[in-house]
């Protein structure tokens, strides 16, 4: 298989508390555009709050997937993560990074709930393990 991978901008404060007390900054956040030979795209946002340039990111890559934080701490939540459903004109939203704690409160129901109006969206929530296959994005 034919992979293409092209990373992206994320924003999100990513830092370590260090042994002697301080704080460390080990990474930048980024994102990855992920082209496959089945010419199915797949925009992995990575841990980010939405931002204007997923709308350039949807409009030069035009990702049939984007795999978006609804967390709502720490990340963008599902109010932000149906704006950047917005930017990026997919037709398949992976919500991910929420309901593994408390403070990830974000739900997929919201997510649903704020993107009713965009009929062309289809999100898929997934539990672990479970694969999304390419006959769905394709048929969508």
């Amino acid at each position: 298989m034919n992979i293409k991978v092209t990373m992206t901008n994320a924003f999100h404060f990513a830092h370590i508390n260090l042994p002697d007390g301080k704080i460390g900054y080990p990474h930048t956040s980024n994102g990855f555009i992920v082209r496959m030979s089945d010419d199915i795209s797949v925009y992995y946002s990575g841990d980010t709050s939405v931002f204007g340039d997923m709308e350039l990111i949807g409009d030069i890559y035009k990702p049939d997937i984007a795999i978006l934080p609804i967390g709502d701490r720490f990340t963008m939540g599902p109010l932000e993560a149906a704006f950047a459903a917005r930017l990026l004109k997919v037709k398949h939203l992976i919500p991910w990074h929420y309901g593994t704690m408390p403070a990830l409160s974000g739900t997929p129901a919201r997510l649903r709930e704020l993107t009713e109006d965009l009929d062309r969206l289809e999100i898929h929530v997934l539990q672990p393990g479970e694969v999304l296959g390419t006959a769905v994005v394709k048929a969508h």
